[in-house]
């Protein structure tokens, strides 16, 4: 498993964790057993969708959760913490339990992706790290899964390092993008790092440093023969980087039994240009040399060109996919969900005038709804923890607010899959970690079992994420008793 990196990074957490973690402390309620769910509420840019992505990084992260001496040094300097509580920090270690959904699932809105069950102390201080792990990672993994789609087959390659938010995210973003799709990354140390392709070619700097154009390509051409890509839009793509290039691909690399893999375009009327240098490469007998574009696509554009009949094979996507854009933040929330008394947990609801903003009482479990014959996703369902669930009788769902709105999946029809794994338990990790690899080629998968509707960038298909009937009138008698 790749991790984190060296840093303590224990203190990547809000201070009112530590505040209010300070009080549980004075209370006497650091024993308290509680169950967090984190979730979101609604699919970046109003896709139907997300694909998970960040456990490994959680999983890390969980395992070096120890307050450092240099940590309580700092805590204590902010005069906010007791001695004893302090002394509480020095000895912390997390004992609780972990369950997750695994990296590559295409997961929706108000559905456990993990769920935490553990001493409040515990629960509570994990929560910034969860979020900005899973938050960082689906937002990025789901947008590229968009543009990979969007480009029908033809290979996606990540390019955004430079306009990303620094270093980590950089790198965690290369990560994402590659479980969402992409085939590498320009990204070099996360090719290092996670085993993904490392992918690049030239910059206009390189051609101008030459004398001539024809000089630049033909010396690239001589140290890759091989994987030689030009990029034709230095000076001007028709008139001098397209027949350059040919000339180059002919005087260098023909003699030597090569063939000129690709030409890279990064400005203009791609669709237009992709055209011309498509006609003329062919009239050259290179009906081999594949046609590159980049230059701030996302998956509107892509689909765009390719309605237009752009003559594209692969793409370059930068800023647009590793910070996620259009939509830049994904709202993942961290909200406790039930408190232990007595062994027995009692169900903890928000409530809020947003009815978005309701929460999923209880300590719960998830399960993925399959139709028996077409094997495709039909439902999720959410339900209290251990509630029996059987393909041997007929299942009804219920809407999450709306119980009116329900389905009846007869008895022998369906297949349920439990979403949550085991990922920590008292504290072990239990969970082996897949490689990216792995998980990539699970993500793919388990996103054909999704129905073409909801994957539709338009107007998508609204997936069920509804709750069984126990569920469902639990929620609904607590808000009943919240109002009276």
């Amino acid at each position: 498993m790749i991790t984190l990196d060296n840093r303590d990074l224990t203190l990547v957490m809000d201070f009112y964790e530590l505040t209010m973690s300070q009080v549980y402390f004075n209370e006497g309620k650091q024993d308290e057993v509680v169950t967090f769910d984190l979730f979101y509420r609604k699919n970046p840019d109003n896709a139907g969708y997300s694909i998970c992505a960040g456990l490994e990084q959680v999983i890390d992260f969980v395992k070096k959760f120890k307050f450092s001496k240099s940590d309580l040094e700092y805590l204590a300097s902010t005069k906010q913490f007791s001695q004893e509580f302090l002394e509480y920090l020095n000895n912390f270690k997390f004992k609780g339990d972990i369950y997750a959904i695994k990296e590559g699932t295409p997961v929706f809105p108000n559905e456990p992706i993990i769920r935490v069950k553990g001493n409040i102390i515990e629960a509570q201080l994990l929560e910034t790290a969860l979020l900005l792990c899973i938050n960082h990672q689906t937002m990025i993994a789901t947008k590229a899964h968009r543009i990979v789609q969007a480009a029908e087959g033809r290979a996606i390659m990540e390019f955004g390092a430079r306009r990303s938010h620094n270093f980590d995210a950089a790198i965690y973003g290369a990560r994402a993008a590659y479980i969402g799709g992409v085939v590498g990354t320009a990204t070099t140390y996360a090719g290092k790092e996670f085993g993904m392709p490392a992918l690049g070619t030239m910059a206009h700097s390189f051609v101008q440093s030459f004398e001539t154009e024809l000089e630049a390509f033909k010396a690239y051409c001589k140290t890759y023969p091989d994987n030689a890509v030009l990029l034709l839009d230095t000076y001007d793509t028709l008139k001098s980087g397209l027949p350059n290039a040919i000339k180059a691909a002919k005087e260098v690399l023909e003699p030597l039994g090569k063939r000129l893999k690709g030409v890279r375009i990064d400005s203009g009327d791609m669709a237009y240009l992709s055209k011309k240098i498509r006609k003329a490469l062919d009239a050259e007998g290179m009906e081999d040399c594949t046609i590159v574009i980049s230059n701030s696509l996302d998956e509107y554009l892509i689909s765009s060109l390719l309605k237009q009949g752009a003559k594209i094979d692969s793409m370059g996507v930068g800023e647009n996919l590793i910070c996620s854009k259009t939509t830049p933040v994904f709202g993942g929330v961290y909200k406790l969900s039930s408190i232990y008394v007595n062994n027995k947990a009692i169900p903890k609801i928000k409530r809020s005038e947003n009815v978005e903003k309701i929460t999923n009482p209880g300590y719960k479990d998830l399960y993925r709804i399959y139709d028996k014959v077409t094997k495709m996703a039909v439902a999720d369902v959410i339900c209290l923890h251990k509630e029996k669930l059987s393909e041997d009788e007929d299942l009804t769902i219920y809407h999450q607010m709306n119980t009116w709105k329900n389905k009846t999946f007869k008895a022998g029809t369906f297949v349920l899959r439990p979403l949550l794994e085991p990922i920590f338990k008292k504290g072990k990790l239990v969970y082996k970690t897949p490689t990216l690899e792995e998980i990539r080629q699970y993500s793919t998968a388990e996103f054909a079992t999704i129905w073409e509707e909801v994957k539709r960038f338009e107007y998508p298909q609204t997936y069920y994420v509804d709750l069984t009937k126990k569920l469902s009138n639990l929620k609904h008698k607590m808000l009943e008793e919240i109002e009276e």
